[in-house]
């Protein structure tokens, strides 16, 4: 912006004629200046008094400046070289220098100027607020500027210092918090906010401080700034909300600390509904109620309180999810040329996400258990494993329903049993540990699809627990040479879900070597499954940013190709949902490679995804990523085209924007048939549990455009079932808590899927179809419900709306538009968020603005658990 030079202005608004009035003001004020230039010290003082009363008494509009300060900025040049003349022994040399600070800031040329805090450093220190909000806004940007510079020079900042704490508690009065922080967090005096934070103004100062955490780009200062609304919230006592902030700081001894200092039953409710939201487990409370919830023991039965409300609890078979009964004559006749046991497959997998959770269901829950027997060989696998998706979270049904098929005599119905207690156990603490003791003795010295059905099972069942019991068992596992491949890549998977952002260096050290040892095998390394051994790796840098580079030192020995795949694998999953502009850069680097074999180019797939997997957790990111994904479509290699439909999923997932559903469906008749598959997955996945009504008839259009492809139809059964997810009460989001919380498990699992995508002829389509079970951990409901004291479902008034960004916004602005009222449980979509609508509730958290169980809002004497 150009600026102009005050005097050159001023001599432009002489030209023209001043009133009556303006010319007596303009008269005064340059009397008054030469009496301020008097030698006789008793005349300047008087004089400069009267300029500070005529200054501040002035009055002018939005628009303008007040007359005296208009009138007298051509003096200040001659102004300042009074002032230097005169020595500080001057009676009135605090207030010239005072006076002269005001007319710096209305007279600076540059943004390096900073005439304004070098005249205030000599005047009045004890005061600050004399001049009024404007300059106390443009001496704060000053201070930021020095302190700056004298940091770089180690040069004193104590009279910097004493400015700050005068401009500090000014600008809380006024509220002004968000220029307060943004002082503290430039002279990096963060810690000072907690003494200025009351109950009236913290929400202000936390709202904002989470905001701008989310535009730093240095670990260390993102975590200061979340430091500091964690110790407002805790001087505070607003626990619930230190909470959330420990768990976005990803400290979790910090977040067992929080949840130990709070005494308030009903406030330790809610935040022991909130760390199940985030599947974080800590230790045993001795209170069997605190610990049923954090354990996620209640969940099943709100979720069937749920359904039973909304009046979903009636089964879904796979013919009312894919409407086949309307489709036409021929259609029908085609798909009949399909294999039975493909299309009695893909029934098996849209049943179990349609009635995921109800515990009942057409197939699988009937009395005689035909449906099993009519899929064949590996496929039986699936099937029995899908029981454990259908009783999911109910674990005393679940198990009374799994455990005959665990003593039948076919190999693939025990193996999918045993697959099929760790889907049910997922996401759920049970003191008894019934998964472990059940899953632990077909680790060793058992066929081999035994082996990995338990090895895949316990990675359901304790993912992101951290178990020290898991890693004593599958450790051994993936650190004998001699371990089959599958055996092996499964057991790394299952140990990257139970450590997921662990970084566990015992882990680490073992998954890195047995890469390295099994990169010499040249057919192992063709095998598809190895490069899911990256990803396991990955998994444990899941968010840890900047401390994957040792780790990143030793995949860069591997051969350049693989070495390549491994090393962006792990960056990404260390950067997930940061929104990091540096790596996405770094990655388009990597597409913008022109490689002459396919086999060569594989890392640009994981490049594409990577971009897609950095900004999924920011909206504005999103956004850019979508248009850079149609530069690649146009100009991209093959390779990195395919892994395009994945990448808009990640970044759209259960959010089914208009822009990412058309342009999946165009992608869905890609000449490239794995181009075409890839785009057919991933609209089931963008719209999983929304029961989206435009993409339902996308997939009926698809389901007759590929009846003769057995592949193809067999994914767009997947996908319809995705879509009917939980019959349209489920979400595979991973952010929670406003999007502002990311479920690492959720996503680990959701990268698991699709990476077996980049695959899918050699891992879904053929015998590791139970790949598909891997989107389990990021399952969670997406409604709210509020339960009592004594757990028990209430209804409460609440209003749903479209969120709205507030940070910053003066006054109490509404912080959702386009609301309707409702009756809980309600239903939340991806962009909702709900408040109370009541005045007789008492909520130990200021509104129900998450998405997945987590307690928002406590009716009197109860409690309110979203879900």
């Amino acid at each position: 912006m150009t600026q102009t030079n005050p005097e050159e202005k001023v001599k432009g608004e002489e030209v023209q004629e001043l009133s009556e009035e303006d010319q007596k003001i303009k008269d005064e004020v340059e009397e008054l200046v030469q009496k301020v230039k008097d030698k006789d010290d008793g005349l300047s003082k008087a004089a400069l008094e009267l300029l500070r009363t005529m200054l501040k008494t002035a009055t002018g509009t939005v628009t303008s400046i007040p007359k005296p300060l208009k009138f007298l900025r051509t003096h200040y040049p001659g102004l300042k070289e009074n002032f230097a003349s005169r020595a500080n022994t001057f009676g009135a040399y605090t207030l010239f220098a005072d006076l002269l600070s005001l007319l710096a800031m209305s007279c600076a040329t540059g943004q390096d100027q900073t005439e304004c805090l070098d005249f205030k450093l000599k005047g009045d220190l004890s005061i600050v607020d004399q001049w009024g909000h404007e300059y106390i806004r443009h001496l704060a940007a000053e201070i930021a500027n020095v302190y700056r510079r004298r940091k770089e020079a180690n040069s004193p900042v104590d009279d910097l210092m004493q400015l700050v704490t005068l401009i500090v508690p000014f600008d809380f009065k006024h509220n002004s918090e968000p220029q307060a922080c943004d002082l503290l967090l430039e002279v990096g005096r963060l810690s000072d906010l907690v003494e200025h934070c009351n109950a009236d103004n913290y929400q202000r100062v936390c709202h904002y401080l989470l905001s701008c955490a989310d535009y730093i780009v240095a670990p260390a200062d993102r975590k200061s700034l979340m430091t500091a609304a964690h110790a407002v919230c805790t001087k505070l006592k607003k626990l619930s909300e230190a909470l959330r902030v420990a768990m976005l700081i990803g400290d979790l001894d910090l977040v067992r600390e929080t949840f130990a200092s709070c005494d308030d039953p009903a406030t330790k409710k809610q935040m022991a509904f909130q760390l199940a939201s985030q599947r974080l487990f800590v230790e045993p409370t001795g209170d069997d109620e605190i610990d049923e919830i954090v354990g996620n023991a209640k969940l099943s039965e709100l979720f069937l309180y749920t359904a039973r409300d909304l009046n979903t609890m009636e089964p879904k078979t796979p013919e009312m999810i894919c409407k086949t009964h309307v489709q036409d004559q021929r259609t029908t006749a085609l798909s009949a040329t399909i294999s039975s046991h493909t299309q009695n497959l893909a029934s098996t997998f849209v049943n179990a996400f349609a009635n995921a959770a109800f515990c009942t269901d057409k197939l699988m829950t009937t009395e005689g258990n035909e449906w099993l027997h009519k899929n064949k060989d590996h496929r039986m696998m699936s099937a029995a494993a899908s029981l454990g998706m259908i009783m999911l979270w109910d674990v005393d049904s679940g198990l009374a329903q799994v455990d005959k098929f665990l003593y039948s005599n076919e190999e693939y119905i025990k193996a999918g049993a045993l697959m099929a207690v760790g889907v049910l156990h997922c996401g759920v603490r049970n003191e008894c540990d019934p998964a472990l003791a059940l899953l632990s003795d077909y680790l060793e010295n058992k066929p081999k699809d035994l082996r990995i059905a338990a090895i895949v099972g316990l990675g359901f069942a304790y993912a992101g627990s951290r178990r020290e019991e898991i890693s004593e068992a599958l450790l051994p596992i993936v650190a004998d040479a001699d371990t089959p491949l599958d055996v092996c890549v499964f057991a790394a998977l299952a140990l990257g879900l139970v450590f997921v952002g662990t970084r566990n260096e015992n882990i680490v050290e073992i998954i890195t070597t047995a890469i390295m040892e099994r990169a010499d095998k040249e057919a192992q390394v063709a095998d598809p499954l190895f490069r899911l051994l990256c990803l396991a790796l990955g998994m444990l840098f899941m968010g840890q940013q900047a401390e994957v580079e040792a780790a990143l030192v030793a995949i860069s020995t591997l051969s350049p190709g693989l070495a390549s795949f491994c090393e962006l694998t792990v960056k990404t999953c260390a950067y997930a949902g940061t929104g990091s502009v540096s790596l996405v850069k770094q990655l388009m680097k990597a597409l913008v490679e022109k490689i002459e074999k396919e086999e060569d180019a594989r890392h640009q797939a994981i490049a594409v995804m990577g971009i897609g997997l950095v900004a999924m957790g920011e909206p504005m990111g999103a956004e850019m990523v979508r248009r850079t994904f149609e530069h690649i479509l146009q100009y991209g290699e093959p390779v990195a085209r395919r892994a395009v439909p994945l990448a808009l999923a990640l970044v759209a997932i259960s959010n089914p924007l208009l822009v990412v559903t058309d342009t999946l469906s165009k992608l869905s008749h890609d000449p490239d048939a794995e181009t075409s598959m890839n785009a057919i997955i991933a609209l089931g996945l963008v719209g999983a549990g929304t029961n989206n009504a435009r993409i339902s008839n996308m997939l009926r259009q698809l389901s007759n455009y590929y009846a003769k492809e057995a592949n193809h139809l067999f994914l767009v059964r997947i996908s319809q079932g995705l879509l009917f997810m939980g019959k349209g009460l489920l979400t595979l989001s991973p952010f929670r808590s406003d999007r502002k919380l990311m479920n690492r498990s959720a996503v680990a699992g959701l990268l698991v899927v699709l990476h077996s995508c980049l695959n899918m002829k050699s891992l879904i389509l053929d015998k590791f179809h139970f790949l598909l079970f891997y989107l389990v951990t990021a399952m969670a409901p997406r409604f709210l419900v509020t339960v009592d004291d004594a757990l028990k479902p209430v209804q409460v008034s609440v209003r749903v709306g479209q969120a709205v960004d507030t940070v910053a916004v003066a006054g109490r602005p509404k912080t959702i538009t386009g609301f309707q009222t409702h009756n809980t449980p309600v239903l939340l979509s991806h962009t909702d968020r709900a408040e109370l609508a009541t005045d007789k509730c008492c909520p130990p958290f200021p509104s129900p603005s998450s998405f997945h169980l987590t307690a928002e809002a406590v009716p009197r004497n109860s409690t309110a658990k979203e879900n």
